[in-house]
């Protein structure tokens, strides 16, 4: 019993058994294909970089790239004068002010003496000059004269003591110029008091201005300077066509102490406007806007005071 049992069980085992047993290939596989396809199969590392995906290439571009638009800068349009300093500013609205006709006065103007401003911030110069069919009209007078030079004096006494009694750093530096006029209108009114004359008191112009400037040198420094600067510029520039026609007219030739100085009036001048154009490189174009506007006042006061001189013949 027992031999049969382990005869079975070798045939059960046989070779041949399993041989006959096992699955035949398919007849469309090669077998010596196997174990190549078997190899391939197990080989990850191998599979991976042969068949490992890869993006197709991008075509060429034949045209050029649009090109970049930059934002142009917008720089503003500077006003008459301010790359040489707000002195140059002014000189320009003094220009203006003489020139009714709004034809320009100056080539370096580059044609355009606007400023970009409102209408309230522009120079009105409706009270800045007559015609000149009423100038031809106006004489000069001794009375007149003498009322020019009592206002003229309480204006340059208020200025000069502001400035030598301030406190104010700025106003430092513009002390014993050289210009000042006080001294010398005090020895011309007392030469016509010898001759006769009587010596009026200030009027209106005159003390109305000066009250003002006081107000300004408590306020606002930069535009009291702009009227100290223009003070003097206009008895410079213009005082000497005065003086010319009060000496033919009415002093037989005298020459005033008004209209002598002891140094040279140019350089005098250029000391004081170099040292307001360093200032003024410190303030706002808002604070030298408002300078121009004063230099509008500045010549409507002075030219209310000039026009003392004259009186009217009918």
């Amino acid at each position: 019993m027992q031999y049969a049992t382990t005869s079975l069980m070798d045939k059960a085992v046989s070779p041949s058994i399993l041989y006959t047993l096992s699955p035949k290939p398919s007849p469309s596989i090669s077998t010596r294909k196997l174990p190549s396809l078997f190899l391939c199969c197990s080989d990850s590392s191998t599979t991976a970089a042969s068949t490992s995906w890869s993006p197709p290439p991008i075509p060429a571009t034949t045209g050029t790239a649009p090109p970049v638009v930059r934002r142009r800068t917008r720089y503003r349009k500077q006003y008459p004068g301010e790359s040489k300093g707000i002195t140059e500013e002014m000189r320009f609205v003094a220009m203006r002010l003489r020139n009714r006709n709004g034809k320009k006065l100056d080539p370096r103007s580059d044609g355009d003496d606007s400023q970009s401003e409102s209408d309230d911030n522009a120079p009105d110069d409706s009270d800045a000059s007559e015609s000149d069919g009423e100038k031809e009209t106006w004489q000069p007078s001794v009375e007149g004269f003498l009322k020019y030079l009592v206002d003229s004096k309480l204006v340059f006494d208020t200025v000069e003591r502001i400035v030598d009694d301030s406190n104010d750093v700025a106003y430092a530096y513009f002390r014993n110029t050289g210009l000042e006029r006080s001294e010398a209108l005090s020895k011309d009114l007392q030469w016509f008091g010898e001759q006769g004359n009587v010596i009026p008191e200030p009027s209106n112009p005159g003390v109305s201005y000066a009250k003002y400037l006081k107000q300004l040198a408590e306020t606002c420094a930069p535009l009291f300077l702009c009227h100290f600067y223009n003070i003097y510029f206009s008895h410079v520039s213009g005082g000497q066509v005065i003086a010319r026609q009060v000496s033919e007219r009415l002093l037989e030739g005298r020459e005033l102490e008004f209209y002598t100085w002891e140094g040279d009036v140019p350089e005098l001048m250029r000391g004081v406007r170099e040292k307001l154009n360093k200032l003024g490189e410190h303030w706002s174009r808002d604070d030298k806007n408002k300078c121009l506007r004063e230099t509008t006042k500045s010549f409507r006061s002075l030219g209310q005071i000039i026009r003392l001189i004259i009186l009217e013949t009918k």
